[in-house]
This record gives C-alpha cells, structure tokens and sequence, in this order.
C-alpha cells in the first residue's frame, strides 16, 4: 500500500460502515470529507486522534465534514 502526501488524490474505494451500508468515495465528490484510517486499533497514537475526532465531531459536523473510518 502506497502512503498518501499532501496534495496527492486519493484513490477510489468503498467501505461498509457499522450499519453495513456501504459507501463509495465518489458519492462524496465535491462534499468536505474527513477519512480516518489507522493501522491498529487502541495503540496511543490511534486513541489520540479518535478521541480528538470525538470531541470535535460536532464542531465539523457544523461545518459541513462527513466522517468516514475504516473500523
């Protein structure tokens, strides 16, 4: 797997999420999106952004954000 840089395009992809609905990148095109990908879940590193993503999920919410993850 190649690791993303700023400014690189993302590549297409699905994912189900925890209703197993699944939802396709380009369904978001033109849309604010924040996608969370981690490699291993409850390491410190991992815990730390989800947490940071909980406590401003309103906030970016109000802001127009959708929030995907790959858990």
């Amino acid at each position: 797997m190649n690791t993303l840089k700023v400014g690189d395009l993302v590549p297409n992809f699905s994912c189900a999420d925890e209703k197993g609905i699944l939802h396709n990148l380009e369904d978001y095109k033109g849309k604010k999106l924040i996608v969370f990908f981690y490699p291993k879940a409850s390491t410190p590193g991992c815990t730390a952004e989800a947490c940071d993503l909980r406590d401003h999920y309103q906030e970016l919410k109000n802001a127009g954000y959708s929030l995907l993850d790959s858990n």
